[in-house]
């Protein structure tokens, strides 16, 4: 199972697209549609991370077919890891709201979380109910995260309407 165009859209739109390096709100290096450009910042304390240097390869502005080809690469990644930690069939709309979670806070928040556990027992609705809980960051509601967390439980649900 792959992402369909509307999960795509999706995570497009709630990412954005930048074609010049940032340190994004975790700082770490990011271009694109939230490409981490060095998976292996993450493991520095944050107090560490603002000092980790940009390389100057990466020091430029990309192009949007790069950073169109490193979301597929990323949604490959994520693809997997949906379809690894939840056991139970999932419809394409289901799947893609999975992947856009997944993408947004990382495959191992996804393994962790009782949303994985209640999907695996069939409980759709009150796996979708925690889901709408993570719209924290830095301890903090944020309007744009609870946005995101609207949207894809609009998505996962969309089949029902």
């Amino acid at each position: 199972m792959i992402t369909s165009e509307k999960g795509i859209q999706l995570i497009k739109h709630f990412e954005g697209c930048h074609l010049k390096p940032y340190l994004c709100p975790a700082l770490l290096w990011t271009v694109g549609y939230g490409h981490v450009l060095y998976p292996e910042q993450n493991r520095l304390p944050l107090a560490q991370r603002k000092s980790y240097n940009l390389k100057i390869e990466h020091f430029r502005n990309w192009e949007q077919s790069e950073v169109d080809a490193l979301l597929k690469q990323d949604l490959q990644r994520f693809e997997r890891g949906v379809l690894r930690y939840i056991t139970v069939p999932l419809k394409q709309n289901e799947f893609d709201a999975l992947v856009s979670f997944s993408f947004n806070l990382g495959l191992g928040t996804l393994q962790r979380s009782s949303i994985r556990s209640k999907l695996n027992r069939g409980d759709k609705e009150g796996a979708i109910e925690t889901l709408l809980k993570y719209c924290r960051a830095g301890g903090k509601i944020l309007r744009g995260l609870e946005r995101r967390r609207a949207a894809e439980a609009d998505l996962f649900f969309s089949h029902i309407k």
